[in-house]
C-alpha cells in the first residue's frame, strides 16, 4: 500500500518571536528619541516662564517710598493722597495743559498703553503734575487730562508747592521762550511708576511707546 505524505502546514509560530523584539526595540527608539525633546521642552518653559522681565524703562535699584504729594490739590479739589492708590500702580507725567507737543503726544500714549490692559487698566492712575501753576488751575487741569482718558487724575498748587514736589520726584522746570500769546515751559518729560507698594520704581525716557509701557504696567501689576 502506497503511504501518501503530506507536506507539513506552514504555521505563524515561527514569526512571533520576532514580534517581541520588534517592539522592544521601538520602545527603546522612543524614548531614546523623547528624552533629549522632553528635556528641550522643559528647558525652555523654565526659560521663558521664568526669566526675569525685561522693562523698557530705567529701574530703580533700591526702590524709595514715593514722595508725599499732600501740599498738591487734585482735580477733585482735595490733597493728593497717594496712599489711597497703594496696591495700584501710579504713572506720573509732570506736564502742563499749553504744552504744544510733548505733553498731548504722551498723554495720548498713556491713554492707549492703558487700554491695552483691558480690565488690569483700572488698576493704572495716570497723574499729571502741572508744572504751569499761574495759568492750570484745577478744573483747566481736570478737563484737558480727561480728554485723553476719563480716569486719568492730575494735579496743581501754589508755585513753590510745585517746585518742593518736582525737585523731590528730580523734575526740572521752568519759563521757556514765548509762544503765541503766552511763553512755553521747559521741563522734564519722562514717566515715573508708583509700584503696589507704594515705591518709586520706574522711569520711562519720553519716546517709549504705548506697546512697550503696557508691557512693563502689566508686569508692574
Amino acid at each position: 500500500m502506497d503511504i501518501v505524505t503530506f507536506p507539513s502546514q506552514p504555521t505563524d509560530n515561527a514569526a512571533e518571536p520576532a514580534a517581541p523584539a520588534r517592539t522592544h526595540r521601538a520602545r527603546t527608539l522612543a524614548v531614546v528619541l523623547g528624552v533629549p525633546l522632553l528635556v528641550a521642552v522643559v528647558v525652555y518653559a523654565g526659560f521663558v516662564l521664568l526669566r526675569p522681565h525685561a522693562y523698557f524703562g530705567t529701574v530703580m535699584q533700591a526702590p524709595t517710598p514715593a514722595p508725599s504729594m499732600e501740599d498738591l490739590v487734585g482735580i477733585d479739589g482735595r490733597p493728593v493722597d497717594l496712599a489711597a492708590l497703594r496696591g495700584d500702580v501710579v504713572v506720573l507725567y509732570f506736564g502742563y495743559t499749553f504744552c504744544p507737543d510733548v505733553c498731548p503726544t504722551t498723554l495720548a500714549m498713556a491713554a492707549r498703553a492703558r487700554e491695552q490692559l483691558g480690565g488690569d487698566g483700572e488698576r493704572v492712575h495716570v497723574m499729571m503734575v502741572s508744572v504751569d501753576p499761574a495759568r492750570d488751575d484745577v478744573e483747566r487741569v481736570r478737563d484737558y487730562v480727561q480728554a485723553f482718558d476719563p480716569s486719568f487724575l492730575g494735579a496743581t498748587g501754589e508755585l513753590a508747592d510745585v517746585e518742593q514736589v518736582a525737585a523731590t520726584y528730580g523734575v526740572f522746570f521752568a519759563e521757556g521762550a514765548p509762544l503765541g500769546d503766552g511763553y512755553a515751559v521747559d521741563h522734564t518729560a519722562t514717566l515715573m511708576a508708583i509700584d503696589t507698594d507704594g515705591k518709586l520704581r520706574i522711569v520711562w525716557s519720553p519716546n517709549v511707546t504705548a506697546d512697550a509701557l503696557a508691557d512693563d504696567l502689566r508686569e508692574l501689576l
